[in-house]
């Protein structure tokens, strides 16, 4: 997401004095990107501010207490599955909190939002964050500052449609009521997305699937606010039922474990492509299909030339780098729908159902073309480029093998066929060259 930095004490920011530390990992952003953080900060100080002399009800403090300590329930019991999913999918922690957030959101005035968002990120800070140094005090400042400015309005809004007080009364909601409750939840969800959307593109260049996020993504998201609505309607009845929904929000944690594990064992770790079991899997499948039907089948055999001169070169941080790129330009250059695995090294496999040799070709020239292309910065202000990959193509029926093991043996001698001849170029499997799809010949080592 953000940008990330160590965050260090300092005598004073460059060209200033006083009490700014020089060292903070604020200043390591592009200046319009830490000008947007605090911004957001700022604007979440005033939103709160409006509130102060807002009425609290009793009740109101009694929901608001009932939440934190939900939530401190959940995270608590959560924390073990949470560490299991982190340490098996290595990716960032996932917390649920929009559930009991979004549902204060609904309830509560400006003035117990705030503190209830300020006691659940403290607790979660206490429990998950506190010697993570990949995440630095602004960031946790940020994420806070930002769901304080959305939850203040749209409780507002809650407030002025009448949703609130309907929500004290549940007995009386219906289709009216239902309906606005989706409107704000998707006003809240889309609100989030975009803070966090126009930070990320301060900082560095993201593609819009990246900022969209997957299917599951969004979906975990939008059942964390038909939680948190569920728990807002169960307190409206009696608020000491926010307690019982702390067990499906445990288990959808569970689910997302459960999930995550099972994507684990399919996905090669450093490059997030198919694994070699899993690609091989489903190659079984492919073919058995096609066989079946009398379809046909392409296969691609890449392997990324010369890449042992840029470990040796530039180090195995640098070569994870461009093997992670190189995955995922290859994966960007096929069609939705083919399976793009790895098998070790840096070598990849590509599965190309009901494609015929003409498509094949035309697919494996972009995708050697695009790697081409393809510019990594170092972190000493260089750049590696010059890379390309050799690429053995494989079309059943033409290559008439009964296995896949047979398939692949046959594809892989023609990608051999391909660096015998010179590298980075497509070779095709039972022909001895492809004139048309012979790309012109070009220093392929990698530039600094």
């Amino acid at each position: 997401m953000l940008m990330t930095g160590h965050t260090e004490a300092g005598p004073g920011r460059p060209g200033g004095h006083g009490w700014v530390p020089q060292r903070w990992a604020l200043w390591s952003l592009p200046p319009r990107a830490g000008a947007y953080v605090l911004a957001v900060d700022t604007a979440a100080i005033v939103l709160a501010a409006t509130g102060i002399r807002d009425s609290v009800r009793p009740a109101q403090w009694l929901i608001a207490a009932l939440l934190v300590g939900a939530c401190a329930i959940h995270l608590q019991f959560s924390h073990a599955v949470e560490r299991i999913r982190r340490d098996h999918s290595h990716s960032p922690h996932i917390d649920l909190c929009s559930v009991w957030i979004f549902a204060g959101a609904l309830l509560l005035p400006p003035v117990p939002q705030t503190l209830l968002i300020v006691l659940i990120y403290l607790h979660r800070w206490w429990l998950v964050g506190r010697w993570d140094p990949s995440r630095p005090p602004y960031r946790a400042m940020f994420t806070v500052a930002m769901m304080i400015a959305v939850t203040v309005v749209v409780g507002r809004i809650a407030d002025a449609t009448g949703l609130r007080a309907m929500l004290a009364h549940p007995e009386s909601v219906g289709w009216v009521e239902l309906g606005l409750l989706v409107g704000v939840s998707a006003l809240y969800c889309v609100a989030n997305w975009a803070l966090v959307a126009f930070a990320v593109l301060l900082t560095a260049p993201v593609g819009l699937r990246e900022l969209v996020g997957t299917v599951g993504d969004n979906l975990l998201e939008t059942a964390q606010l038909f939680l948190g609505a569920m728990v807002a309607i169960t307190m409206g009845l009696w608020p000491g039922f926010a307690l019982l929904m702390v067990v499906p929000a445990i288990a959808l944690h569970r689910t997302v474990l459960l999930h995550q594990l099972q994507l684990a064992e399919r996905t090669d770790d450093k490059t997030g492509l198919l694994n070699a079991t899993a690609w091989t899997q489903q190659a079984k499948t492919a073919l058995l299909r096609a066989r079946q039907t009398a379809g046909s089948l392409g296969l691609f055999m890449i392997d990324l030339d010369h890449f042992k001169q840029v470990n040796d070169r530039y180090g195995h941080l640098v070569g994870d780098s461009v093997l992670k790129t190189v995955a995922q330009t290859v994966a960007d250059s096929v069609r939705r729908g083919d399976a793009v695995g790895r098998f070790g090294g840096e070598e990849f496999a590509v599965l190309l159902p009901s494609v015929d040799l003409a498509e094949a070709l035309q697919i494996a020239e972009r995708l050697r073309e695009e790697v081409g292309k393809i510019r990594i910065e170092r972190d000493d202000g260089g750049i590696v480029s010059g890379l390309g990959v050799s690429i053995g193509v494989g079309i059943y029926p033409d290559v008439d093998e009964e296995t896949i093991t047979g398939l692949m043996a046959a594809t892989d001698s023609a990608l051999y066929d391909a660096k015998r001849a010179g590298r980075d170029r497509v070779r095709v499997a039972g022909q001895a060259r492809a004139k048309r799809w012979m790309p012109t010949v070009r220093d392929d080592r990698p530039a600094s």
